[in-house]
């Protein structure tokens, strides 16, 4: 028959064993008090809206292609479903190859419809110039490359642009029969 003592320590075991990894959690677990979110550069009371545009160069063609197919559509398709390109396209501060580069595309697009031209786009825009140097904001969303204004969401950020949230809208500007296009985004950018 069991002592008091071993049944006391039993239930002390067992409640002990059930408190101690509430409290392991607690204590990874923190809510940020307002100082230590300021510490990173953050300030919840004043989140801010910001838009710009940047000019997205898509060049498939000549010597120094910035979008590389990785995955050929598997099958004659009228709109390359399947295939898969990575990209690193110049972003401008307008919508001539010449004009000054403020960052870059970085990321993939895969054609994701079989009956329409639609593509899935997941990509960063790094950005390299002015206030916004050494942020991105990540874009990932459904492009109908054939309507005439798209949306797509901002998933988040970095940077200056942590915690981004928001949308863009892409208007193409220039295609040729190579496929190289130069795609305007107006990105609406809510951060802190």
């Amino acid at each position: 028959m069991p002592s008091i003592l071993q049944i006391t320590t039993f239930f002390l075991l067992i409640i002990f064993s059930h408190y101690l990894p509430f409290q392991t959690q607690a204590t990874i677990f923190k809510t940020l008090e307002n100082e230590e979110a300021q510490e990173l550069g953050l300030n919840f009371k004043k989140e801010k809206l910001t838009h710009f545009r940047v000019y997205w160069h898509d060049i498939v063609s000549g010597p120094n292609p910035t979008s590389i197919p990785v995955v050929k559509s598997p099958k004659k398709s009228p709109t390359a479903f399947g295939l898969i390109s990575m990209i690193d396209d110049p972003l401008t501060d307008g919508p001539k190859v010449g004009s000054k580069l403020v960052g870059r595309a970085q990321g993939f697009y895969g054609s994701a419809c079989q009956k329409e031209v639609g593509l899935l786009m997941a990509m960063n825009f790094a950005f390299i110039e002015g206030k916004y140097n050494g942020s991105t904001i990540t874009i990932l969303g459904r492009n109908m490359v054939f309507s005439k204004v798209r949306e797509m969401p901002i998933i988040g950020g970095s940077g200056y642009f942590r915690f981004a949230r928001g949308f863009v809208q892409a208007r193409t500007k220039y295609l040729n029969p190579n496929g190289d296009v130069i795609v305007q985004y107006d990105c609406y950018v809510m951060h802190y």
